[in-house]
């Protein structure tokens, strides 16, 4: 449960991240303007740029682990697969009825 959390944490800054990115190059370093600000500018995008790859990978490596193929079933039994299902067998023809169930109408033992 605790990485389900935290997928849904890094899926959203990761997403918070890009859109305050520009396609064209702005974004949020589009508001350091000033000629004293210029290296603010590079360093913001290389900042976003960097935490943009790190994000996804982390998201990556995240769902990787939840996905967790080789491991052992740590599972909780809450899946919809999980669920064991007893299926009782028929009774042979002519063979005396299991422990509570009851015979059939009209082929009473006597």
């Amino acid at each position: 449960m605790f990485i389900y959390i935290l997928i849904i944490i890094v899926a959203a800054l990761l997403a918070l991240v890009v859109l305050a990115q520009n396609p064209k190059g702005g974004g949020l370093a589009a508001g350091f303007t000033g000629a004293s600000q210029i290296g603010g500018v590079q360093r913001t995008a290389d900042f976003l740029e960097k935490s943009t790859w790190t994000l996804a990978a982390a998201l990556m490596v995240l769902c990787l682990v939840n996905a967790n193929p080789g491991g052992s079933n740590t599972s909780s039994g809450d899946g919809p697969g999980d669920q064991k299902i007893e299926v009782e067998e028929p009774a042979q023809p002519g063979a005396p009825p299991a422990e509570g169930a009851e015979a059939p109408a009209g082929e009473e033992g006597g």
